[in-house]
C-alpha cells in the first residue's frame, strides 16, 4: 500500500495553539460509512475476514475515516503517554469534607449520608412527590429503618418484576431484555439476611437491602461474566466478586443480577443478537445506548436506584443520557478495576448509573479508593466528599464551552442544553468561557486506535479457539477492524493522548469544567433488520459518541444529568467534564443542575414503582400438594407459621389448584 500513502497532518506544538474562542483552529469531522445490517453486513464481514480482500478493505476503511491522515502518518512532537494517570494536586475545592482514606466502605457510606440534605422522616405514602421521581437509596433506607416495610418485601416484588421483565424479553411484541442473568433464590436469600439485620437494629449501612444491578462485564458471584457473549465465560470463568462488587456486598447491598450489554462493548446501540436488544424505557421502540445498556435501562425503569457499568468510550454516560438518568465516570484509577473483564487497560473505568446524583454519590463513596493490597508509588489523593447539604453554594464556577462542538447536535438538544446551562449560570451567578478544543476528531480516532488495539490484544488468545459463528456479525466486523492497527499507529495515538492532555490542562487554567451535550442526538429506533445480525451504523454512532471521548482517553471525571426531552419525549443529557480528582466539584454542579430540572422529569413508559407498590398484596398460584414446599423454597426456610407471612383468601379453582394471597406483615 506504499504507493497509496496519504500525507499526514503536521500538528502544532501545544504551546503554539490558540485555545481562545477566536482561534483559527478548524472544527473537522471525518466522513462516516453508511449503515449496514443483515445480508450486507454478513457479506462485509466475510470480505473483511478474507486474507487479501480483507487487507484492501481495511486500508480503504481506515483511509475513508481519515486514520492515515490524522494518526498513522501524522507528525507530532509530543512524547507518547501510555496510561492517563494524573499527579496528585491540591485543587482547593469548595464545600468539601475530608474523609479518612483508610475508612471501610460502610464507613464511607455513612460519611456520604452526612453530606446529603436531610429529609424529615415521613410515612411511605408521604414519600411520593407530586411530580415524577424515582425511588432513591435514602428512600429505601428510610422505609427499612422506620419499619414500614422490609427488604424482603421489596426484593420479593423486585424479583417478581425481574421475572416479568425476563418473560417480556422472550415474548412479543416488544422484548425489553434488561438482564442476562438473575437468580430469584439468591436475591431472596440476600433479602432475608438484610431483613434480619434490620429486625435486630444493626443494618450495615444505608445501602443495606438496596437492590443494585451489575453490568455483565464485572465479576459478581454466583453469575458467569459473559461480556454480552455466548462464549467468553467458557475461557474466563468468574471465580468471585470484582473489588467494586465486593465493596457493595460489604455494605449490605442486594446484588440482583447481571445486566445485558452490547456484545463485548463493541457498539453504541445495545442491540445484542444473543440476549435481545435492550429497549429504552421511555420508548421501547428506541435503543437504550451502549454498552452499559441494561444498567441504564434498569435504573430508568425503576427496578434499581443504582447499577454499575463500565465506561470505556462513553459506555456509562451515553446510555444514561438516552435513558434519562445520571451517569458518572470518575477519574481514571479512582475505582479499582480488579475483577472487570480486561477488554482494555488504559481507557476504561467502572462507572455508576443512578436515579439521582445523591445515589451516584453514595455508591461512589462505597466503591472508590485504593486496593488494600496495592502499594501506590505516589501518595494517594486526599479523599474529599462534597457537602451537598451546605447552605453556601459553591461560587465563581467557570464553564468552558467550545461553541462549534457544543452546537454540533440536533436542534432540540442544542436548544435544551443551552437553556439548561443558561439557567444554571443565571441562578448561581456562574459564567461561561468561550474556548477552542482543537483536533477533536483526531483525538476520537486516536482513542479508537487505542481501545481497538487493547481489545484485540486482550482477546487474541481466545480468538484462536473460537468458532466465529458464536459472535454477532457487527462484532465480527468490529473485531476485524480492531486487529488492523499496528504498533506505529498505537504509538502515534499515545502521542496524541499526551498532546490532548496538555491542551485540556491549559483549558482548565481558564475554566473549572468543560460543558457539552452528552450525545449529539436522542435515542434512535430499533429496526427489525438489526435484531439477528446487529448493525454497523457509523452516522448515528458518531453522533452518540461525539462528546464522550476526552474523559476516557485522558482519564478525566465526567457526569451527565438529565435536563429535558425532545419533541418525542426522549431524554436529553448535559455533561460536565472536570479536572482530575475534581469529583466533589462535579457533584456540586450536577446536583445544582438536577435541582433546577427535577420538577420537570417525566415518567418512562416502562416503569416499576417498587416502593409505591409495597402495600399491595401479591398473588400466588400453587398446587395443593406442594404449596408448603413452594413457599419454603421461595423464602429460604421461612415457614407458613412464621408471623412474617400470612396466607389469605385461599380458594380452590376449577383445576383443583389452591390460590390466594401471600401477605408479608
Amino acid at each position: 500500500m506504499g504507493l497509496l500513502r496519504d500525507a499526514g497532518v503536521v500538528y502544532k506544538p501545544v504551546e503554539q495553539i490558540d485555545l481562545g474562542p477566536c482561534s483559527n483552529e478548524s472544527y473537522f469531522r471525518a466522513d462516516k460509512a453508511p449503515r449496514m445490517v443483515g445480508f450486507l453486513l454478513k457479506i462485509f464481514a466475510w470480505f473483511l475476514e478474507s486474507r487479501i480482500i480483507g487487507a484492501l478493505l481495511l486500508y480503504i476503511v481506515k483511509k475513508n475515516n481519515q486514520v492515515h491522515k490524522l494518526v498513522t502518518n501524522a507528525t507530532l512532537v509530543e512524547p507518547p503517554m501510555f496510561v492517563p494517570l494524573h499527579p496528585i494536586t491540591e485543587l482547593n475545592q469548595q464545600e468539601v469534607k475530608q474523609i479518612d482514606s483508610d475508612a471501610s466502605p460502610p464507613e464511607r457510606v455513612q460519611e456520604a449520608i452526612k453530606c446529603i440534605p436531610v429529609t424529615s422522616e415521613k410515612s411511605l405514602d408521604d414519600l411520593k412527590p407530586s411530580c415524577f421521581r424515582r425511588w432513591t437509596i435514602p428512600d429505601y433506607s428510610r422505609a427499612y429503618s422506620t419499619g414500614a416495610i422490609t427488604p424482603l418485601r421489596v426484593l420479593f416484588l423486585v424479583a417478581e418484576h425481574f421475572i416479568d421483565a425476563v418473560r417480556e424479553s422472550c415474548s412479543p411484541p416488544l422484548p425489553m431484555s434488561f438482564f442476562i442473568n438473575y437468580d430469584a433464590e439468591d436475591i431472596l436469600k440476600q433479602a432475608r439476611e438484610s431483613t434480619l439485620r434490620y429486625e435486630r437494629g444493626i443494618p450495615i449501612s444505608a445501602l443495606d437491602g438496596v437492590p443494585i444491578a451489575i453490568k455483565d462485564e464485572i465479576d459478581c458471584s454466583p453469575y458467569p461474566t459473559t461480556g454480552g457473549t455466548k462464549w467468553l465465560h467458557k475461557f474466563r470463568p468468574c471465580t468471585g466478586d470484582a473489588c467494586c462488587v465486593m465493596r457493595l456486598r460489604s455494605c449490605g447491598a442486594i446484588l440482583v443480577g447481571k445486566t445485558n450489554m452490547h456484545e463485548l462493548g463493541a457498539g453504541v446501540s445495545g442491540i445484542n443478537p444473543h440476549y435481545g436488544p435492550i429497549r429504552n424505557p421511555y420508548d421501547p421502540n428506541k435503543i437504550a445506548g451502549g454498552s452499559s445498556s441494561g444498567s441504564a435501562a434498569v435504573v430508568s425503569s425503576g427496578l434499581c436506584p443504582v447499577a454499575l457499568g463500565v465506561d470505556s468510550g462513553g459506555s456509562v454516560r451515553m446510555p444514561a443520557s438516552l435513558c434519562g438518568v445520571v451517569g458518572f465516570k470518575p477519574t481514571f484509577g479512582c475505582i479499582p478495576h480488579s475483577g472487570v473483564l480486561p477488554l482494555n487497560w488504559t481507557v476504561g473505568t467502572v462507572g455508576i448509573l443512578a436515579a439521582t446524583l445523591v445515589d451516584a454519590f453514595i455508591v461512589y463513596a462505597a466503591i472508590s479508593g485504593e486496593l488494600p493490597s496495592h502499594k501506590p508509588t505516589t501518595l494517594p489523593p486526599k479523599v474529599h466528599f462534597p457537602l451537598l447539604n451546605s447552605t453556601n453554594p459553591i461560587s465563581n464556577i467557570r464553564f468552558a464551552k467550545y461553541g462549534e462542538w457544543f452546537n454540533d447536535c440536533s436542534d432540540e438538544i442544542r436548544i435544551c442544553c443551552s437553556n439548561a446551562l443558561n439557567l444554571l449560570c443565571e441562578h448561581y451567578k456562574w459564567k461561561t468561557v468561550g474556548v477552542t478544543i482543537p483536533d477533536i476528531e483526531s483525538m476520537l480516532l486516536a482513542h479508537y486506535v487505542t481501545i481497538s488495539s487493547e481489545c484485540s490484544t486482550s482477546l487474541s488468545s481466545h480468538m484462536e479457539k473460537l468458532d466465529f459463528a458464536e459472535i454477532g456479525w457487527d462484532v465480527r466486523v468490529a473485531l476485524r477492524i480492531c486487529g488492523a492497527f499496528n504498533g506505529k499507529e498505537y504509538i502515534k495515538a499515545q502521542k496524541m493522548r499526551y498532546r490532548q492532555m496538555q491542551i485540556h490542562n491549559n483549558i482548565f487554567t481558564m475554566a473549572d469544567v468543560i460543558v457539552a451535550p452528552t450525545t449529539g442526538r436522542t435515542a434512535y429506533s430499533i429496526i427489525d433488520d438489526a435484531l439477528k445480525t446487529g448493525e454497523v451504523d457509523c452516522i448515528n454512532g458518531a453522533a452518540l459518541i461525539r462528546y464522550q471521548i476526552a474523559p476516557n482517553f485522558l482519564g478525566l471525571p465526567a457526569l451527565t444529568v438529565p435536563v429535558g426531552y425532545d419533541i418525542a419525549g426522549l431524554p436529553i443529557g448535559l455533561q460536565f467534564i472536570g479536572k482530575p480528582w475534581s469529583e466533589p466539584t462535579l457533584m456540586h454542579i450536577a446536583y445544582a443542575m438536577q435541582d433546577l430540572c427535577i420538577s420537570d422529569y417525566k415518567k418512562p413508559k416502562v416503569f416499576y414503582d417498587l416502593l409505591g407498590d409495597s402495600h399491595s398484596q401479591t398473588d400466588f398460584d400453587f398446587e395443593t400438594d406442594n404449596h408448603v414446599q413452594f413457599v419454603d423454597w421461595c423464602f429460604n426456610g421461612y415457614k407458613l407459621d412464621d408471623p412474617t407471612f400470612v396466607l389469605k383468601n385461599l380458594r380452590l379453582n376449577n383445576e383443583g389448584e389452591v390460590r390466594g394471597h401471600l401477605v408479608l406483615n
